[in-house]
């Protein structure tokens, strides 16, 4: 519309005219509205970019070594994985995301206004976030031995109290790489500080619950594992020691010297893999890192991310028909002889599925994972070629802790018995053994995992008792070269019969009481025929060993189906409640 009077206006006007008088009233609008303003010197950005710089700046420095500093290089001049190295290596590509990745300490360079950039940084000597090994996620804690040789530094422990609270916030298995003190402390702390302080143990109350939730607890030792980073390493699940750069103790060679005066020690000496995988401080030994991981990667493949979960079911191509005909002929008929139990136990479960756990400590017993027919299954077996089978202290601890292991993480027991009792002599009774076979009763009789036991020769005294007794009703059957009794009857016939025999030789001579001992030698063995047992239901079912994998894994299945889903639901109602330590 044309105001009145414009006499600019008219309707001859060109479209091209009246184009420019809109420009013309729009344009002097627009310039006042939008006057530039020149950003001086000291403005920051809108998008928040210099913050982000800063982090990216700081995760730059974090990554990146540098071969000049001292720590990295005696890192590497000892042959080990710098702590980027080991988490790169350790977990499945492209799965790791850290937490507190610029916690620190930084230096920084002033720049215009409030502005400024990192110019150095030292970060919290502990990497730790999420992984996944063979797409499990876990969290994870690695100590970086290259910074202040691992001791508490920065915001490490806040980081790790953190991570262990994580863990069990969100029910995922927890990995620790240790390698140093792993947040003890030193006494330069003490200066820093201005006074002594009375120690204690932040993060134990956490990993205690983990460890009774049946939260996986794993650990790696990757170096020299002290103090408190000993302590944290000893307290999983599960721990493994590289053979290598491994070592632990409570202190160091020369805080040692001057307690103990012992004096010249190396690492290796004073806690190496010789020292503590063969007297149980440490579960396994492995030729190096990449060793340790490959352990801590298969544990975890047999167990559940926490207590109210079913451990992992995988499919299995190894036949549960499949016969086993050389488990026939595996026990000697010549009783003194000995055979190979680990020949055993890797017929009857899946093949290749076998991971032994403490193979080097406690020998006079067997134990560790496996699976039948794809299910995770705990195994126990006495070692008739050590001590005979004769359980000892050693053998009874470590058995003891393998039940609570399995009672832990909800894994049914299958266990293969050849026991001629608890280990006898001086050096037994020096080391407990009564005392540690009692423990040992009390875990069978106070675990309740599920127990399928397969008696493949000996079952004999307290031992065998326990545990062939544990569960009510028994599930339970022998193999025909089973024998069993108070007492094996080498030895037990000159116990029975002493009077008799010594009033033979005494009146008779030798030679008429060897007659009569071969008499009632044959006599006891005919009686203890185990179909004799089984005729008065003393042994449920004598079976031909080749048959033992269809058996044990219709029984596991079982297991999984039925009481396994109850048992979750006894033990989230409070009914069961399994104790770790």
């Amino acid at each position: 519309m044309i105001p009145p009077g414009d006499k600019t206006a008219s309707s001859s006007s060109s479209p091209k005219d009246r184009l420019s008088q809109v420009t013309n009233h729009i344009s002097p609008l627009q310039n006042t509205s939008r006057k530039r303003r020149h950003k001086s010197a000291d403005a920051l950005p809108v998008d928040y970019s210099d913050i982000l710089s800063q982090i990216s700046t700081l995760q730059k420095f974090a990554v990146t070594p540098d071969p000049k500093h001292a720590g990295y290089s005696r890192q590497k001049a000892a042959g080990k994985l710098w702590v980027r190295e080991r988490v790169n290596r350790l977990f499945d590509p492209g799965s790791v995301h850290e937490i507190g990745s610029v916690a620190g300490t930084v230096q920084w360079k002033k720049l215009a206004g409030i502005k400024e950039e990192p110019t150095h940084f030292i970060p919290s000597n502990n990497v730790q976030g999420f992984g996944a090994l063979r797409k499990r996620k876990v969290v994870f804690t690695a100590d970086d031995f290259s910074i202040r040789a691992g001791h508490a530094d920065g915001a490490l422990m806040q980081k790790t109290i953190y991570m262990e609270n994580l863990a069990i916030e969100l029910r995922l298995p927890i990995i620790k790489l240790v390698d140093g003190s792993s947040g003890g402390g030193s006494v330069t702390t003490i200066k820093t500080l201005g006074y002594s302080y009375i120690p204690g143990v932040p993060s134990f109350k956490e990993v205690a619950k983990q460890l009774e939730l049946g939260i996986p607890n794993l650990g790696a030792v990757v170096g020299p594992a002290i103090g408190l980073g000993a302590a944290r390493v000893v307290s999983c699940h599960f721990s493994v020691m590289a053979a290598d750069i491994g070592s632990l103790f409570n202190a160091g060679p020369k805080v040692v010297a001057n307690a103990t005066f012992e004096e010249g020690l190396s690492f290796t000496d004073l806690g190496g893999p010789g020292m503590h995988c063969t007297n149980g401080t440490i579960d396994n030994l492995a030729p190096d890192e990449e060793g340790c991981f490959e352990q801590l990667r298969t544990v975890l493949s047999y167990l559940p991310n926490h207590g109210l979960a079913l451990p992992p079911v995988i499919n299995s191509e190894d036949r549960v028909e499949r016969d086993c005909q050389n488990l026939r002929t595996i026990i000697p008929r010549k009783k003194e002889r000995m055979y190979n139990p680990r020949t055993i136990i890797e017929t009857v479960v899946d093949a290749g599925s076998w991971f032994e756990i403490g193979g080097l400590w406690g020998t006079t017993a067997i134990t560790g994972l496996a699976r039948l027919d794809g299910r995770p299954v705990g195994i126990i077996s006495l070692n008739c070629e050590v001590n005979a089978g004769a359980l000892d202290a050693a053998g009874s601890q470590k058995l003891t802790r393998h039940l609570k292991f399995l009672d832990t993480f909800n894994i049914p027991l299958v266990q293969f018995v050849d026991v001629p009792g608890y280990a006898i002599g001086t050096v037994a009774e020096r080391t407990a053994t009564m005392r540690h076979g009692v423990a040992l009763g009390t875990t069978y009789f106070s675990t309740t995992m599920p127990v399928f036991s397969v008696v493949t020769r000996r079952a004999y005294g307290v031992a065998g008792g326990i545990m062939l007794d544990c569960r009510d009703p028994r599930m339970r059957i022998a193999w025909p070269s089973g024998e069993w009794g108070s007492l094996p009857l080498e030895g037990g016939l000159e116990v029975g019969h002493a009077a008799e025999l010594k009033k033979i030789e005494k009146e008779s001579g030798k030679e008429a009481r060897e007659k009569r001992y071969k008499e009632l030698d044959e006599e006891y063995r005919r009686l203890m025929n185990p179909v004799r047992t089984a005729n008065a239901f003393g042994a449920e079912e004598i079976v031909d060993p080749a048959l033992t994998r269809r058996i044990t894994s219709a029984w596991v299945e079982h297991v999984y189906e039925v009481l396994l889903p109850i048992r979750l639901m006894d033990r989230a109602n409070g009914k069961i409640k399994p104790t770790f330590y």
